[in-house]
């Protein structure tokens, strides 16, 4: 599977690397998921997993609190998911995923950036068929885990694939992960499939995988990540994923 969504994982990394950038984003995503299904983890899975990724990206607990009671705020803002398919150079395809409660701001600011960039909107839908959102979840893996069982227990939950993959932890040491791939429509109950297993899960998000991957050249690769980076650099874009392998 080409996981098109890793894109300059280093790079993404070094964006994201600002907490007064990622923190806002995250915050938001806790907000919705507590607006739409509760305040309590617990009864909440979306709410749970959206804590999950904030401490994975060492978001305080006080920021985490703050952004699950600006849900029930009086003047509590209503911010909505909204994605937009984008065209750029070099036959690069992008869906860039928001999260807004001014629909004509974060437009207005994409289009801006993206016609400074070399981007282009498309209409919406225009990339569906090139892209597939998929469910993914990230752990560690212990040495007591057998993958061949893990992923025959999980087929009935809806996964597709499962890989391990090498990445380096906070200390520099290198540690053993595994992905776990499904549809998205099958987030819930691979979800509870792992919590029931007791694996601790690290990340958990649904991803725009692309469909037929390209691959470029250094020099294009640099061009289009100065048009991610002006494009991640606005406060309501959640992530930007693309066709590139």
């Amino acid at each position: 599977m080409g996981r098109a969504f890793e894109y300059r994982k280093a790079a993404k990394m070094k964006r994201w690397g600002t907490m007064s950038r990622v923190f806002p984003k995250l915050g938001k995503i806790i907000t919705m998921a507590a607006k739409d299904g509760g305040q309590d983890p617990e009864m909440n899975p979306k709410l749970r997993t959206a804590i999950i990724n904030a401490k994975a990206q060492n978001m305080p607990k006080d920021n985490i609190e703050a952004a699950i009671k600006r849900a029930s705020a009086k003047d509590a803002a209503d911010i909505k998911e909204i994605t937009y398919d984008v065209k750029a150079s070099h036959g690069v395809q992008m869906i860039v995923e928001c999260a807004t409660d001014n629909s004509t701001r974060t437009v207005a600011n994409v289009k801006a950036t993206l016609v400074r960039n070399g981007g282009e909107m498309l209409t919406s839908g225009s990339l569906n068929f090139m892209f597939t959102r998929k469910c993914i979840f990230l752990f560690e893996k212990t040495e007591d885990m057998d993958i061949e069982e893990l992923e025959l227990e999980l087929i009935d939950f809806g996964l597709e694939e499962i890989e391990e993959d090498v990445e380096p932890s906070e200390t520099g040491d290198d540690i053993n992960i595994v992905r776990v791939y499904g549809e998205f429509t099958s987030f819930g109950e691979l979800s509870k499939a792992l919590e029931d297993m007791s694996i601790e899960v690290k990340k958990a998000t649904l991803e725009y995988i692309a469909n037929a991957p390209i691959d470029l050249n250094d020099k294009q690769i640099e061009e289009i990540d100065v048009l991610i980076d002006k494009l991640e650099d606005d406060e309501d874009v959640q992530a930007v994923y693309t066709n590139i392998n």
